[in-house]
């Protein structure tokens, strides 16, 4: 076992709010690095995915960042700017 998953398994057994958070909290923060990978991949910047977006470069780095608030549509456009599609699956 790696000492990640260590740390997260002795976290999680003696801090009963972060085992309740901790999937919610790894999804949202994987949108957020599936995102910034994806911008890399088609060889875009922050401030050029924003002007294609019409908001500011900020913006562009809380939705990378902080996944949890982004809406549907939102990443839709996202992906649309990278020349990607986004799928929904709900399992």
């Amino acid at each position: 076992m790696s000492d990640l998953k260590q740390y997260v398994e002795k976290r999680k057994a003696r801090d009963p709010e972060f085992a309740e958070n901790y999937e919610t909290g790894y999804l949202e923060f994987k949108i957020g690095v599936l995102l910034r990978q994806a911008r890399e991949e088609a060889g875009l910047t922050q401030e050029e995915v924003a002007q294609k977006l019409n908001t500011k470069k900020s913006a562009i780095s809380r939705i990378e960042n902080h996944a949890e608030d982004v809406r549907l549509s939102t990443l839709g456009k996202y992906a649309e700017v990278l020349g990607k599609k986004l799928y929904v699956s709900v399992g």
